[in-house]
Order: structure tokens, then C-alpha cells, then sequence
């Protein structure tokens, strides 16, 4: 680590206040070029600890640049991960006020739920499958903190990977009954098609970012506890959104989910 404490806890005050107050800031490293990954994360750990100390619960993990594109042109070998509060939580067909966040974006998913707990290292597709209970659709709402979604990978982890909100429905489904890698996936935006993807593109394997969640957690000496909700990451590019919106995710076997954009 190249921060000591007191400005990790600076800096997460920081970065949580931007989030709440829907404000946005130039990314950390400009102002500290010298922090590394652990300090990244420490950081974001410290974001969780503040919300858990003001009473909030975490109600999921999920795996952030989950794309090989994506990680080659910002010259990383794994995704980012991060963790999903209570109040991010939107029911099926529900509201998000745009008013509370600053430049949101959402992304298709699969989502994950354990019924073991899984920990690295040494974690691979076949002990994430074998540990999850069912799949289902989900949308995360990302909202970078960073003027203009602009930043550096240290920056984003710090940054809770820019978790907003999210929804999950459909229809539960057993991971025997899925081909994960071929499984298609619609994103809609007000009834038109707006990207279109397939599990593949996470990873090669949805269940692979899971595999390298739980490795990264194990290296910090945490475990995916069971019963947990994990977005896996998304499947296509972001799609920028507006008050008005209406967005719905449809998954091959899954079903769909939806959420509304509000002023």
C-alpha cells in the first residue's frame, strides 16, 4: 500500500459524498498518481464500512470489466469488483430517479445466487456452477462518480466500480438448464432492441467472472458467502439512459426484468 489510513478514510468520505450528493469529481489518481490496487480497494472497503456503520446492509457483490476487449485496452488480466448496497436495490418494474445519480448507464447481466460459499484461491467455473443455487436476469444502473465517466482502473475499483443500482426477476434457473456461453440476451429501451448479446462475452463464461471474484476476495483473506447475489458483469456495452426511459432485459430461459427511468 502507498496511503496510509488517514487518507484512505479522506478519501472515501470523498468519493461516498459525490455518490450521495449525485456530484461528480475528477478521478483520485490524478491528485494521488502513486496508489495501487490495495489502496484502491481498501478504499472501497472503507465506503462499505461507512454505509454498513449508518445502518445499510450489502445486498450482493458484482464483477465490473468483464469483457477481454475491455480488459486488453485497459491493460488488465482480471475484472474489477466491487459491492452492491441495500438502497441500490429496485423492485421488478420499478422506479430510478435520475435526479439521484449523475450520469447513469445500464448494462445487461446474469445473475448469480450461491447456496455454498465459494473462496479462492484456486476457484474455477466448475466450483462456481457447482455452488450456485439459480440464475436470473439482472440490470445494473452504473453512474461513475468521475466528470465525464472518465477515469483510470485504480480510480473505478475506489469507486465501488461505479455501482448505482440494480434489478433482478424473471424466472429462476438451474445452471444445468443454461448453456451459459450461448444463452442470448435483448436489452430494450422503450420496446426497441438497443444491444444484443450472449453469455460468451463475459469472460468466455459468466461463471468465470464469479471464479475470479472469489480469487480476488481470497487473496484479501474474504469468501462469496452463501446465499449470495452476484451480477456477473455486463454482457454488452453500457447504454446511456434518461428520464422517460423504460429498459427491459430479456434472457434466453430466464424471462425479463425491467425498471423505469424517473426525473
Amino acid at each position: 500500500m502507498k496511503l496510509d489510513q488517514a487518507i484512505i478514510k479522506k478519501l472515501a468520505e470523498h468519493l461516498e459524498n459525490c455518490e450521495l450528493e449525485a456530484q461528480d469529481t475528477l478521478k483520485i489518481t490524478e491528485d494521488y498518481p502513486d496508489m495501487d490496487f490495495e489502496d484502491a480497494y481498501a478504499i472501497q472497503d472503507e465506503i462499505r464500512a461507512r454505509k454498513i456503520a449508518r445502518g445499510h446492509s450489502i445486498a450482493g457483490l458484482k464483477a465490473g470489466l468483464t469483457s477481454h476487449a475491455k480488459m486488453k485496452q485497459m491493460g488488465v488480466t482480471e475484472p474489477v469488483f466491487g459491492f452492491m448496497a441495500d438502497y441500490y436495490s429496485v423492485p421488478e418494474g420499478g422506479e430510478v430517479k435520475v435526479s439521484e445519480l449523475i450520469h447513469p448507464k445500464v448494462e445487461p447481466e446474469i445473475a448469480f445466487v450461491t447456496k455454498r460459499a465459494l473462496k479462492g484461491p484456486g476457484c474455477h467455473i466448475g466450483a462456481v456452477l457447482a455452488a450456485t443455487d439459480f440464475l436470473m436476469p439482472g440490470i445494473e444502473v452504473i453512474d461513475s462518480r468521475y466528470r465525464d465517466f472518465k477515469f483510470d482502473l485504480k480510480s473505478v475499483v475506489a469507486d465501488n466500480t461505479s455501482a448505482a443500482r440494480f434489478v433482478v426477476g424473471g424466472q429462476p434457473a438451474r445452471p444445468s438448464d443454461v448453456d451459459l456461453r450461448t444463452v442470448g440476451v435483448v436489452l430494450e429501451k422503450n420496446g426497441e432492441p438497443v444491444a444484443l448479446g450472449a453469455g460468451a462475452a463475459v469472460l468466455g463464461h459468466p461463471a468465470a467472472a464469479i471464479a475470479a471474484l472469489a480469487n480476488n476476495l481470497g487473496r484479501r483473506g474474504m469468501e462469496i458467502p452463501a446465499g449470495t447475489l452476484i451480477l456477473s458483469g455486463g454482457v454488452t456495452e453500457a447504454v446511456a439512459v434518461a428520464p422517460g426511459d423504460h429498459i427491459t432485459l430479456r434472457v434466453q430461459g430466464m424471462g425479463s426484468t425491467s425498471l423505469r427511468f424517473v426525473e
